[in-house]
């Protein structure tokens, strides 16, 4: 789009960009291949989820941001909160997620609990200095949509992160994240 600004991509493709670091990292449950991180959805929760991928989180007191990635469920979800998407970390501590959530049997678009049906969700969160809001555009259509928006802590010591977890302890599910973007939008209207 014109009114925004790529500040940072990952396509994923053959290696990870060196501003990335690991939470938890666990080699043997990640790969890159055909132009996409998969991570496997390993046991767990959000103060304990493994392979999480963090990054320094744009300065929201200089403006509005998107970051935005494309999640794609290899297996379908069987578990209870098994999801994959963004989250948000302040001051080292999880404060806001993004994600597509296996809620009583169906995938959901968590906040706002929309449902998705389609294997494929590109995940938008934009975000101001005190402020976040949460699209997703599911697989084959071309406009995203607002889940819910809601409130950040003042800016401060934030990074990004994509991620998967609640995942089954004895079946290998792969979630495949692609086009990974940091935007600055120049022109923001409501």
């Amino acid at each position: 789009m014109s009114d925004e600004n790529i500040l940072f991509s990952d396509k994923f493709d053959g290696q990870l960009d060196s501003s990335w670091s690991w939470l938890r990292e666990n080699p043997s449950c990640r790969r890159i291949q055909n132009g996409g991180l998969e991570i496997r959805v390993e046991p767990g929760v959000a103060d304990t989820v493994k392979n999480a991928l963090l990054r320094p989180a744009p300065d929201r007191s200089e403006g509005t941001y998107a970051i935005e990635v494309t999640v794609t469920n290899h297996t379908p979800p069987t578990q209870q909160y098994e999801q994959a998407g963004i989250t948000w970390y302040h001051d080292g501590k999880a404060v806001f997620k993004e994600v597509k959530e296996l809620i009583d049997g169906g995938p959901y678009i968590i906040p706002g609990r929309k449902p998705i049906p389609t294997k494929s969700v590109s995940l938008r969160l934009i975000v101001t200095a005190d402020t976040w809001e949460a699209q997703y555009r599911p697989e084959g259509e071309t406009d995203f949509q607002t889940a819910d928006t809601g409130q950040l802590p003042p800016p401060g010591n934030d990074q990004v992160s994509i991620q998967c977890y609640n995942g089954p302890e004895e079946e290998h599910h792969w979630i495949r994240f692609e086009d990974f973007f940091i935007k600055q939008k120049t022109n923001v209207h409501s």
